[in-house]
């Protein structure tokens, strides 16, 4: 699915995962002994995406939790991303044959494998108090609580080159107005407002869904109705501006002459050397400036996606993915520990060590260095405005439709209407929905 591509890769140094796949290999153990007790050493096998930040995270765990618990040997193994990683998940959880432990999405797609029949429930394991409670519905199917917390949030808006913004003196905008208005400058002035790169189809999607928070502020009950067939994006205004707002930008000439064919990668190194003042994105970009553009990592910032009020500005967060149990585990005891590491500050720790942090922890009592780059420190401060965030749609309904990133290369690209991909967009979501067996559809 598309954002489980999108989640995926950008976590990693790029979103464009890695191609290697190792397959993982069942846990073993030559006797009897837990952590750090004194039997034989029980061995765990640890499935993550194969993207160079995502493994860099896993090793800095592992290597943290041996020196505290000598007799567990964690093995990690990885998977690829996009549809390849999501049937490789999906065909070992139903054969038997997972990994002790596994990374994979929350929300919507956690849904997709089955939880209630697959996997080991933490409801009642004590570190999941540490969890904060925001988390809760992003693993949660009936009454039980099955994951903890892979990493930081993701929030979803605008990357901004913040040199041109200090040679133009332009503000961070709060409106769509404001921003409008920045762009109007910057071309004036003789550089591209905003890039797309739509090469990578995935980016394309952005307008839409970063700008959630917007549509919830205006229809609070929207991802409700949305579930429940009440509600449509070609029907709803605050819902449709998404789409508007993206072919306005097209027709305005604010592109890079290149979207059709530029790719994310490409996205990323505009922003960072200032070939482009805004390229709305993923904060997750982050891990990519730090490990290819280091002489550019602090001149990159972050504001949301602006809506119409500047009043009610604030920011779609995406949540972190998440550490599950299959049933079939051999050593449910010991893989139940190892989590109650990820979910504390000791863990949080180590993996800030690792870096591709994208934003604030979901752990309670985790704290982010000092040093972060700047588009983690203005994601913060929506987090510390009360009300500033809200989860993507994603989060709160189950329905996705598979099309969306064609959709809104067409919109982009003029070949559609804002109309009529909404339009396009909510039969999309009804084949799904259908699939899903929801009410009402």
């Amino acid at each position: 699915m598309v954002l489980t591509r999108t989640l995926k890769r950008t976590l990693t140094a790029a979103i464009a995962a890695a191609s290697v796949l190792s397959l993982a290999l069942t846990g073993c153990s030559s006797g009897g002994g837990g952590a750090g007790g004194g039997g034989d050493t029980v061995e765990l096998s640890f499935l993550v995406g194969n993207d160079e930040a995502t493994l860099a995270q896993a090793e800095a765990l592992v290597d943290a939790y041996a020196k505290k618990n000598p007799n567990v040997k964690i093995k990690i193994d990885s998977r690829p991303g996009g549809t390849e990683g999501d049937n490789i998940v999906k065909t070992r959880l139903s054969t038997g044959d997972m990994a002790d432990v596994f990374l994979y999405n929350s929300g919507s797609l956690f849904q997709a494998i089955n939880p209630k029949q697959n996997l080991l429930p933490l409801t009642d394991e004590s570190y999941m108090d540490n969890v904060d409670s925001k988390f809760y519905p992003v693993v949660t199917a009936g009454q039980d609580k099955y994951g903890v917390p892979w990493g930081t949030t993701v929030g979803g808006g605008v990357l901004y080159n913040i040199p041109i913004y200090k040679e133009l003196g332009l503000s961070v905008p709060k409106s769509w107005d404001e921003f409008m208005a920045n762009n109007k400058k910057i071309k004036d002035a003789g550089k591209t407002p905003v890039i797309q790169t739509y090469k990578d189809s995935w980016t394309a999607q952005l307008f839409v869904l970063a700008d959630y928070y917007n549509v919830q502020k205006a229809v609070p009950d929207f991802a409700e109705k949305y579930t429940k067939n009440q509600a449509k994006y070609a029907t709803t205004p605050a819902a449709l501006r998404g789409f508007q707002v993206q072919e306005e930008l097209f027709k305005a000439g604010y592109w890079n002459k290149d979207f059709g064919s530029a790719t994310y990668d490409d996205g990323v190194r505009m922003v960072a050397t200032g070939e482009g003042a805004h390229y709305p994105m993923l904060s997750s970009a982050v891990a990519l400036l730090q490990t290819t553009y280091t002489d550019n990592v602090n001149d990159v910032g972050f504001f949301a996606m602006p809506g119409e009020d500047a009043a009610s500005n604030g920011m779609t967060v995406w949540f972190p993915g998440a550490l599950y149990i299959p049933k079939a585990s051999k050593h449910p005891k010991e893989a139940k520990e190892f989590l109650g590491f990820v979910a504390s500050p000791d863990g949080c720790a180590a993996m800030s060590k690792a870096g591709g942090l994208t934003g604030p922890y979901v752990v309670k009592g985790c704290e982010l260095p000092s040093d972060v780059p700047p588009i983690v420190t203005d994601i913060q401060k929506y987090f510390q405005t009360e009300g500033a965030t809200s989860p993507a749609l994603e989060f709160v309904s189950p329905i996705k439709g598979p099309a969306l990133s064609e959709i809104t290369v067409e919109v982009g690209s003029g070949i559609r209407s804002a109309e009529e991909g909404a339009k396009l967009y909510d039969e999309d979501v009804r084949k799904q929905a259908e699939q899903l067996g929801l009410e009402g559809w």
